[in-house]
């Protein structure tokens, strides 16, 4: 028997998973369970869910960590480094902007407010908010590593910031590049421990279809699908935004650098996958850098600094399509008229808002900084909560999507893409073989 199931391939696996999640949470709420009165079942089911993300997030500090320190390191050699930076933020921008467009444009045309099945009673301003200077506070590092305390209900819980990792990362790598042979030890230590981060990562990630089943059976029990009803329009509006952006607009990026639609979409589905069900783009962050590297073929020493970076600015579902479409169901409830200013100012704040709340990333505080900056009532934001975790799951998915796509282009632009790996057949579970050396990036810059 098991001998079958490991026959079986991983994305077949995830498949059953997500049908056997959809049966169970059915079962559980046939069976009156909910999110105030839990059963075994949904017990079970929430703790197998929760508990496979947790060990994904408890990895990203090293893995960031490590892997960053050690792209620096080989980008020694390569004398278009600062070029790839630029590139890749470049391409946040572009897409952003194109995708925020798309939100604004779907928006306009269903009126997602147009018989909403809300009130001003369910209006609520929320616990936090985002803020144009989130950005530069959360660049500086609390700590030596990055992580944070908050206490809450439950007591004292640790989390981390990837941002400032990110820049933590980032220091220490020049100064090892800086330092020199001196550094060496301290350079083949890290190497050596990424190499065990990562093992202990493919071990995580095979659970990974037991946890679907967790997952998206905890958000059946939680949500159900009937709060859509009251706010449809508007959750149609926002999944109308998120498939024109990953089913047109990542194609066309695709054709137009002369890339495989189908090859990129079949190497990025386990981290779409993962995404949509986890609702958790730091949480899907190893599987993305993972399918980044070994499935669309961009160069470790690249990916392993544009990913994380993008798992914190990147994030076209979040911080585009849903903060235009929400802040123009916001402005119809509230029978404010936007203008060609406003409908410019919901741009702007997508292209460079999504860095400005790096330090405290999400949905919810990308749409409470467009609407401040528009001037709408943050009270507005309560009026959608009630589908915010249905929508997560499309949200997540598309920005996950997002943060391999454009280190995928920047890479072939810029010459360092491996087409070989990029078409190749995809079998099994490929990024948890050990990958084989790959050459150094080209110093050299083409732009096909």
């Amino acid at each position: 028997m098991l001998s079958r199931l490991r026959r079986v391939s991983f994305g077949t696996q995830v498949l059953i998973g997500l049908v056997l999640g959809v049966v169970l949470g059915l079962v559980a709420r046939s069976t009156g369970a909910s999110a105030d009165n839990p059963t075994w079942l949904s017990e079970t089911l929430s703790i197998i869910g929760s508990s496979f993300v947790t060990l994904l997030r408890t990895i990203v500090p090293p893995l960031v960590f490590l892997a960053i320190v050690s792209s620096i390191a080989n980008l020694r050699q390569v004398t278009n480094a600062a070029r790839l930076a630029w590139q890749t933020l470049l391409w946040f921008a572009i897409t952003a902007l194109i995708s925020v467009s798309i939100g604004m444009v779907v928006g306009w045309v269903v009126d997602p407010a147009r018989g909403a099945g809300v009130t001003t009673a369910d209006a609520a301003a929320p616990s936090s908010t985002g803020g144009w200077l989130d950005f530069l506070t959360g660049l500086i590092p609390a700590n030596s590593l990055g992580i944070y305390a908050r206490e809450g209900e439950d007591g004292v819980s640790l989390s981390f910031n990837v941002l400032q990792i990110l820049i933590l990362a980032i220091a220490v790598g020049v100064a090892v590049v800086k330092v020199g042979k001196d550094a060496d030890p301290f350079l083949a230590f890290t190497r050596s421990a990424l190499s065990v981060v990562q093992k202990v990562l493919w071990w995580v990630i095979l659970l990974a279809p037991l946890a679907t089943v967790g997952l998206l059976g905890n958000a059946i029990v939680s949500y159900g699908w009937e709060t859509i009803g009251s706010l449809g329009r508007f959750t149609l509006a926002i999944y109308a935004g998120l498939l024109l952006v990953v089913g047109v607009l990542y194609p066309v990026l695709l054709r137009l650098h002369g890339l495989s639609v189908k090859q990129f979409f079949t190497g990025v589905w386990p981290a779409m996958q993962l995404g949509f069900v986890s609702r958790s783009s730091i949480g899907t962050l190893p599987v993305t850098q993972s399918v980044t590297e070994r499935n669309l073929g961009v160069p470790r020493a690249y990916a392993a600094f544009a990913v994380p970076l993008g798992a914190t600015t990147k994030m076209d579902g979040c911080a585009a399509v849903y903060p235009a479409v929400a802040a123009i169901f916001v402005a119809q409830f509230f029978g404010v008229d936007l203008g060609v200013t406003e409908y410019l100012l919901i741009a702007f704040v997508s292209v460079l808002g999504s860095a400005a709340t790096a330090g405290v990333t999400g949905a919810t505080v990308m749409l409470t900084l467009t609407l401040s900056t528009l001037g709408l009532p943050l009270e507005g934001v309560g009026l959608l909560l009630a589908v915010d975790p249905i929508l997560d799951m499309g949200r997540t998915a598309t920005n996950v999507t997002g943060q391999a796509l454009v280190p995928t282009i920047v890479a072939k632009r810029e010459g360092i893409l491996d087409q070989d790996v990029y078409d190749g057949v995809r079998r099994g579970l490929p990024w948890a073989q050990e990958q084989p050396k790959e050459p150094a990036p080209s110093s050299s810059a083409s732009t096909a």
